[in-house]
């Protein structure tokens, strides 16, 4: 079995380099996200030409292939190359910032008309408008699409290991081929990736409630096992209360 010298020499620096590739990912794609976003609700055609243009190209783009180009055909091409944690982090901030852009797109153009019209009378620009009226109410919204834009890009972290970075599956790969024991070592690295995405979910939920309460809307009061309570209603004719 695998034991704690082997766990402490090769799956915590693996860990974090995980964490290490989520964040720095992480950040670039929420950078990506809300200038592609933003640019695509522009009123100028061309504008939102050229952003439509890398929201399509990196959304039907394989992160995997991108990963590979960077690494492997860049150098080839300009006769420079990245590290190999850099590829791994610019492939996936660019692929799911390409994603989130959409997310930050679609919430803005939810935004209400007469809020913009309201800032429009009151002489603010088209920043201040974006800044004090459309982002504070589309925020809330955004949310819970990206918190499955970060599990997702969480879990895609395990992509940079074919590219010889040393993340906790790359670690994994490792440990197993000297240890020779495939159960143990995959089940271990299913539980982390589980663990990590359960904390970054709790997380995104404590964000969401705050950013709902700051709007002055009610936050969301669902839990993980909100689903397996039943819940008290009242019938609007009669005015009498039930479970549902």
């Amino acid at each position: 079995m695998m034991t704690s010298e082997f766990f402490e020499t090769w799956f915590l620096p693996g860990i974090w380099i995980t964490v290490q590739v989520t964040l720095y990912s992480a950040a670039l794609a929420l950078v990506v996200a809300f200038a592609i976003g933003t640019l695509r609700t522009s009123r100028l055609w061309i504008v939102r030409f050229l952003s439509g243009i890398y929201f399509e190209l990196f959304r039907g783009t394989s992160a995997l292939v991108l990963m590979f180009w960077m690494a492997f055909a860049l150098p080839l091409l300009a006769g420079w190359q990245f590290v190999p944690m850099a590829s791994g982090v610019l492939a996936l901030g660019l692929t799911y910032g390409a994603y989130g852009s959409e997310v930050v797109r679609g919430a803005l153009a939810a935004v209400p008309t007469a809020q913009r019209e309201a800032g429009v009378a009151l002489s603010f620009t088209k920043m201040q408008r974006l800044r004090r009226i459309e982002l504070p109410q589309a925020w809330p919204e955004m949310v819970p699409a990206f918190n499955n834009l970060l599990i997702e890009l969480m879990k895609g972290t395990a992509l940079v290991s074919i590219i010889t970075v040393a993340d906790m599956t790359f670690a994994g790969g490792l440990v197993r081929l000297a240890k020779n024991e495939s159960a143990p070592i995959y089940s271990l690295l299913l539980v982390l990736y589980f663990v990590f995405a359960f904390i970054l979910t709790r997380g995104m939920r404590v964000l969401e409630r705050h950013a709902k309460k700051k709007v002055g809307r009610a936050p969301d009061k669902s839990g993980l096992f909100s689903g397996l309570r039943a819940k008290p209603s009242t019938d609007v004719i009669t005015g009498t209360g039930g479970v549902k």
